[in-house]
């Protein structure tokens, strides 16, 4: 017998060899029917894996993130079956499990139409009817090889090959169709219970441009079919709250072909844009930020010594000046740390805070430019921390509670991500322990549950990632906290301590927005354009009845601008209801309706955008109200 340390702290008894379902069953019928996947002693492992020695064991379903993409990673070779059984001369290449669903890539003589997809579809579902089994089996390299070269598949060959020689090499059957892969997988096709494909889109093999272009379909997949309808609609709702529709429509920005990837913010755009930053430079101040700003091109050298060169130079971009080599910044940190350097510091005056909005550029493939969520330039709101080793918990705390302050004004619930060190990463064991150890133990002071993200810290120290959940559910990644113990040695960065002697700080990296741009494209989707007061490019729009009342309007419209407030005259000759239904779809949050009664009782009408008609009321009341509005900043 062994001993199986459960996720609850009980700990039970099975016999050598039990199945990882059968555990499930022993547990409750009820986990058993909803069970994916597992965990034992913290790795993947799948219903069909069995336990041979002592371990703790986490039994996973659709609710956990690793029973989701378990489910999703079968439906992706259901899929593969699919197209293969209907169009067997196409040659396989990926296919994994990604947020929200999963997509295989293909190598086809011809286009994939919507009809295709729709066939595509019936044949997954038949698949999942016929309940096929799913087993694994292993390959040495060279009969791996063999076995996919008679099969055709070329792409999983070189794949194969890119192993090392020693490997044993895992596949997976289901019925007629083999697919080499590591898993998990659910026991049989029979569990996913329904799939839908989404989309049709290139990609490069292996995202690189030099290699052929694929055709990638993507899909999703749930164990209930209402599951699935409720995500259609949250998809449908997405569609009307696409950032790109509501940026033209309320002009906002534009995105032209003479600069792919590179926004133009119009006037309204630049409302929303100076208000956020502004914002940002208050909370900032408040917390005890220096703000700096460092150019954005730099010599080669530089992101050599920070070591950018080695792990980001294939997305940089890069030019010449007076015949030296020089790249324009994909990130702020080694200007901030040439700012921090620039002079001699006390122990006394860290720790040293410096804030940046900082402009940057990315290369990004042109397949994956998407609006201002994906583009080639865009602002950070940077700051790099400079501190003693005993300061690291305390400016940590600072940052996530500055992190929170900023969420809840917007209604933003988040979660948080701990990620680890990764494979390419710089520095000594010991950095890396101590750097995690204290982000963990700044977490667990500020009261935060976390999910360990393995593996995916940033090359040069581990980080705390906030992700934002919006509106319909979706999550975002906007805001990191990044210790970092490897720039500050890089660059010979030093202070000097109560000892008079020289001493190596410790740096934090952090945003808050993350992207301006991205940021303030996940709020037109967050708010559908429809902004809160104290964002919404305007505020107020005053209309006439008749020509009448235009002297009045002009009167209404000085006075709210002199207590601040946005507004906009609309005089034209076209009739009221026109004109309140035109305002309701440029999102402002209130319309003036000034007819003959309101201006000879010297009064206004009021219409609010989400609660229509709020009846007269004196223009001083007005101002009052919607000024209370926008310094308390109210969502609502």
């Amino acid at each position: 017998m062994v001993k199986v340390s459960l996720k609850d702290g009980k700990i039970i008894e099975v016999e050598k060899g039990t199945k990882i379902s059968e555990l499930a069953m022993k547990i409750s019928p009820a986990l058993y029917k909803k069970a994916l996947g597992a965990r034992i002693d913290g790795n993947k492992a799948e219903l069909m894996s069995t336990i041979n020695e002592d371990c703790s064991v986490e039994i996973l379903t659709f609710e956990d993130d690793g029973g989701r993409k378990t489910l999703r990673h079968t439906a992706s070779h259901i899929l593969a079956q699919a197209v293969k059984r209907l169009y067997p001369e196409i040659k396989l290449a990926i296919g994994p499990s990604i947020d929200n669903g999963y997509y295989y890539d293909f190598d086809a003589d011809f286009t994939f139409t919507p009809d295709m997809l729709e066939k595509v579809e019936k044949e997954m579902e038949k698949i999942i009817k016929e309940n096929l089994e799913i087993e694994r089996f292993e390959l040495p390299r060279e009969e791996a090889i063999k076995f996919m070269q008679e099969k055709g598949e070329s792409y999983k060959v070189e794949l194969i090959e890119d192993l090392p020689e020693d490997a044993v090499i895992s596949f997976y059957k289901q019925g007629e169709f083999t697919d080499l892969c590591a898993g998990p997988h659910v026991p049989s096709t029979g569990k996913v219970k329904a799939v839908k494909l989404l989309s049709l889109a290139g990609a490069y093999w292996r995202g690189s441009e030099k290699n052929k272009m694929l055709q990638r379909i993507y899909g999703t997949a749930f164990t209930k079919k209402s599951e699935l309808d409720q995500y259609l609609n949250m998809l449908e709702e997405a569609k009307k709250r696409d950032h790109r529709k509501l940026g033209k429509e309320l002009e906002l920005f534009t995105i032209n072909e003479e600069g792919p990837g590179f926004p133009f913010f119009l006037p309204k755009g630049m409302v929303i844009r100076n208000t956020l930053e502004n914002y940002w430079r208050e909370m900032h101040e408040k917390a005890g930020y220096d703000e700096i700003k460092t150019p954005i091109i730099l010599s080669e050298a530089l992101w050599h010594q920070s070591g950018h060169w080695d792990h980001y130079k294939e997305n940089m971009y890069f030019t010449k000046i007076d015949e030296g080599d020089y790249a324009i910044k994909p990130m702020n940190c080694p200007g901030s740390i040439l700012a921090y350097r620039n002079s001699m510091h006390s122990y006394r005056e860290l720790p040293l805070r410096l804030a940046e909005l900082g402009l940057v550029h990315r290369h990004e493939l042109s397949g994956a430019l998407h609006g201002l969520m994906r583009v080639r330039c865009f602002t950070q709101d940077d700051a790099h921390i400079f501190m003693t080793k005993d300061m690291i918990k305390d400016e940590i705390l600072g940052v996530i509670k500055l992190i929170d302050s900023f969420y809840k004004v917007f209604g933003f619930e988040y979660f948080v991500e701990l990620s680890t060190r990764p494979e390419n990463s710089m520095g000594s064991d010991e950095d890396w322990e101590h750097a995690t150890n204290a982000l963990i133990d700044a977490l667990n002071a500020a009261g935060l549950e976390y999910k360990i993200n393995e593996g995916d810290g940033a090359f040069y120290g581990p980080k705390i990632d906030f992700h934002l959940k919006d509106c319909l559910g979706r999550t975002w990644q906007c805001g990191t906290i990044q210790l970092d113990f490897q720039m500050p040695e890089r660059f010979d960065l030093n202070y000097i301590g109560p000892d008079g002697e020289k001493h190596r700080p410790v740096m934090v990296h952090r945003v808050v927005f993350g992207s301006v741009e991205r940021f303030i494209g996940i709020l037109i989707e967050h708010y559908a354009g429809a902004f809160p007061t104290w964002l919404a490019p305007v505020q107020v729009k005053i209309m006439n009845i008749t020509d009448n009342q235009n002297e009045y309007v002009k009167d209404i419209y000085e006075k709210l601008k002199k207590a601040g407030i946005r507004a906009e005259i609309d005089l034209r000759n076209e009739k009221i209801g026109y004109k309140i239904r035109e305002a309701q779809l440029q999102k402002v949050p209130y319309m003036l309706v000034i007819g003959d009664k309101e201006m000879n009782d010297n009064k206004i009408a009021v219409r609010n955008r989400k609660s229509g008609d709020m009846g007269s009321m004196e223009l001083d009341e007005f101002i009052s109200k919607v000024k209370e509005e926008i310094d308390k900043k109210i969502i609502g």
